[in-house]
């Protein structure tokens, strides 16, 4: 009996090593190298482009969503990545840049590319030929990073004078004094910009001195549907006069200037384009 034994057990220990070599032949994998190939798939993390890096940033920056303003440490975080960008991280061959030249007569027309968009911030890029113009306008509600990546323009802003009553200014109102934050030429060396709902130059306007590149993150983005629907502004000269009287010899306050509404400039030339730079993996 134990012979009996003996000899079923080695017929045993055959029979499964029989057909692990017939699987082996049948191209079946073991199920637990299978497992493991499922493991490392989810292992698998996204490319950490400095686009992805500067969105995942803005999540945490604006995850307060609409009606927050970022917290200090936040905003500094958020700056410094944006102050080492360059073109070629949002996919622009600085050659190619420098080649763009705007219309000899007429208006240039400007080029811009939506790279993320979300109900609480935006992230795009404006390409402006020599001589664009992106007219003076508010940003109502938001936090607002500027970097230029190339070239140099002129940049314009203003806050209002009396905040509070801003809301109330239509396109029946009367033009509205507001005090200059900036006026001054700007090159791609500079550091990047940020303005606030009531402060920091929320309204501004770009002039392009030479071909440039500049990407925007907005938090929250314009919305008609809540009430940040962007408004188009002409400036006009602050004049101070003796005693308050409007008079003949009054002197002009460079300081200051009024603000009127108007309608989206006819020449305003804007095409929209596909970004075909390093993707955002929103995770």
């Amino acid at each position: 009996m134990k012979v009996e034994a003996k000899y079923a057990e080695e017929d045993e220990v055959r029979k499964r090593k029989g057909e692990r070599a017939e699987g082996k032949r049948n191209g079946e994998k073991p199920l637990r190298k299978q497992a493991c190939e499922r493991r490392i798939r989810r292992r698998v993390q996204p490319a950490s482009t400095t686009i992805q890096r500067l969105f995942l940033a803005c999540k945490t920056v604006f995850k307060g969503g609409p009606g927050t303003v970022p917290e200090p440490k936040d905003v500094e975080m958020l700056q410094h990545l944006l102050d080492t960008m360059r073109p070629e991280d949002v996919g622009l061959s600085t050659d190619t840049l420098l080649k763009l030249k705007g219309p000899s007569k007429g208006t240039p027309r400007i080029t811009y590319a939506v790279i993320y968009k979300c109900d609480n911030f935006s992230i795009c890029i404006f390409i402006l030929p020599p001589r664009a113009v992106i007219p003076l306008h508010n940003h109502p509600g938001m936090t607002v990073f500027s970097k230029l990546l190339l070239g140099s323009m002129h940049i314009k802003s203003y806050d209002w004078l009396d905040p509070d009553e801003s809301n109330n200014l239509t396109s029946s109102s009367k033009m509205r004094p507001a005090k200059v934050v900036l006026d001054s030429d700007f090159t791609s060396s500079c550091d990047t910009s940020i303005l606030y709902p009531t402060t920091g130059g929320n309204i501004h306007t770009f002039t392009a001195i030479t071909t440039s590149a500049v990407i925007d993150v907005q938090g929250p983005p314009y919305s008609k549907e809540e009430d940040r629907d962007i408004t188009y502004y002409r400036d006009h000269p602050y004049w101070k006069y003796p005693n308050g009287v409007p008079a003949g010899n009054g002197v002009m306050d460079d300081s200051l200037g009024w603000l009127e509404v108007v309608d989206i400039a006819e020449d305003l030339m804007m095409d929209g384009v596909q970004y075909l730079g390093p993707q955002v993996i929103d995770v």
